[in-house]
């Protein structure tokens, strides 16, 4: 009985520290583009890799 008076105010310091840390994160733009690293993926490169190298592409 006694670990829980411990315990309840730990786990509602830790939760309100993970609400800090993701609404900071959302504050300095963290979240602001989802879609485009995914989409970069996608781009297809027309040269094998050996023809990019000698090219200076990479």
């Amino acid at each position: 009985m006694e670990a829980l008076y411990l315990l309840i105010p730990l786990s509602v310091a830790l939760v309100f520290a993970a609400l800090w840390i993701f609404f900071r994160a959302s504050d300095d733009g963290q979240f602001d583009d989802l879609v485009g690293p995914a989409l970069r993926i996608l781009q297809d490169d027309d040269l094998p890799p050996s023809e990019q190298q000698r090219s200076g592409e990479f």
